[in-house]
């Protein structure tokens, strides 16, 4: 740990940006947060929310797992940790956006289409929750064929299943009685890692595009 950096960091962090930004810590304390939107997304360590929107501390209420994936609403007692966020989220942050942020080269989406990896023993959670991305590596195999590119498959995959999620968000009765009266709004992003793009899911059209073309529209 000592080698790691982290905590020459952490000292870093406390004399520079905590030194420059005190006042605005110390609000967050005193009045709470009131983040403007929930963050579901992958767990990967190339993708960093702060630093990809270039947000403030106290702007995203920040989930992350594996896959950014969304488990369909189960009304029972078990332990359901996305689930728990997306309830606090929604029902006490009263967040008024929803997005869930996926990410070219996701190792979730790759191992999806080949399950070598998930045979080791010690991964038996991680194979059942992987579970939730196969119906995106359905649709992408059907649209493209089985015999399509390996990268364009994983490309695709990364983009159906951001919608796959939506819609197993929208199983939540909270999410969606909101969504209904346009109290929230849920947006589907694609972080390009090579680039820093993101592409934004586009009901109307029923495609992805780059958010940039945003920019000439505000």
């Amino acid at each position: 740990m000592e080698d790691s950096g982290l905590i020459l960091g952490n000292a870093l962090f406390q004399e520079s940006y905590y030194k420059a930004h005190e006042k605005e810590f110390l609000e967050l304390v005193e009045k709470g947060q009131h983040p403007k939107a929930l963050y579901i997304g992958c767990s990967d360590s190339r993708v960093l929310p702060n630093l990809i929107t270039k947000s403030s501390p106290g702007d995203l209420f920040v989930v992350r797992n594996v896959g950014n994936f969304v488990a369909p609403y189960k009304p029972d007692e078990d332990f359901h940790s996305t689930a728990s966020a997306i309830e606090y989220a929604i029902s006490v942050l009263e967040v008024e956006n929803i997005i869930v942020c996926g990410h070219t080269h996701c190792g979730a989406i790759a191992a999806i289409h080949d399950k070598s990896e998930l045979d080791n023993p010690e991964l038996v959670h991680t194979k059942k929750w992987l579970t939730l991305g196969e119906k995106p590596k359905s649709q992408a195999l059907l649209a493209l064929g089985a015999n399509a590119k390996k990268e364009d498959l994983l490309r695709l995959t990364e983009k159906l299943s951001v919608i796959a999620q939506i819609e197993n968000l929208l199983t939540y009765p909270a999410v969606k009685s909101r969504v209904d009266n346009a109290k929230v709004a849920i947006h589907g992003w694609v972080y390009d890692i090579e680039s820093g793009n993101i592409d934004y899911y586009d009901p109307e059209n029923s495609q992805f595009v780059s958010i940039n073309s945003l920019k000439t529209k505000s």
